[in-house]
């Protein structure tokens, strides 16, 4: 049960950081491809994998400068919650987990994924665009965590538990910040 409850939380904080790529290698790595992801599986394979390797290319190489981030800020803040939520339900029907309610276990997933995107588009706007090893050390965040899901769901939980504390951390630093920036102000004034 344990075991199910991190690699839940592993698939949902990739979402939280890429919406294609997981939702990709999930596909390819299943030899039944997207047939137990809700929603996707009504779609056909050969539209879906297209769909999908456009925008993970577009995550991977638009990620890397100002203008590419600022899109993809906006529609992944949109989506991240669905995948999330869609990866959470998915891992419990791969992995024959006996969790319910499953809408629960979505909503949970997508709230994750929801979390540690708005932390993202914070640090996004506070430092006016990610710095380009910040956006490497993601990508490579967000491929091991998919792989961990299934392979190794103990590490991959733990690595989206830690993302979740330093989201913890961040709020409260931004609250500091907040809070100095408008007493500089009021001394101003």
């Amino acid at each position: 049960m344990i075991i199910g409850i991190l690699a839940i939380l592993s698939a949902s904080a990739a979402a939280g950081m890429r919406i294609a790529l997981p939702l990709l290698i999930v596909g390819l790595l299943r030899s039944d491809l997207w047939s137990q992801v809700p929603l996707l599986s009504a779609i056909p394979p050969p539209v879906l994998i297209g769909i999908l390797t456009s925008w993970s290319l577009f995550e991977l190489f638009g990620s890397k400068k100002l203008l590419g981030q600022r899109i993809l800020q906006i529609i992944q803040l949109i989506f991240s919650p669905l995948v999330g939520g869609l990866l959470a339900v998915t891992v419990v029907k791969i992995a024959n987990l006996e969790m319910s309610p499953l809408w629960l276990i979505g909503v949970i997933g997508g709230l994750l994924a929801l979390v540690l995107k708005l932390v993202q588009v914070g640090w996004f706007f506070r430092l006016r665009g990610l710095p380009i090893w910040v956006i490497f050390i993601e990508d490579i965040i967000c491929i091991l965590l998919v792989l961990f899901t299934f392979d190794a769901p103990q590490n991959g939980g733990l690595i989206a538990l830690l993302l979740l504390w330093i989201a913890i951390r961040s709020s409260t630093a931004w609250r500091k910040w907040y809070q100095q920036s408008s007493q500089v102000s009021d001394t101003d004034n």
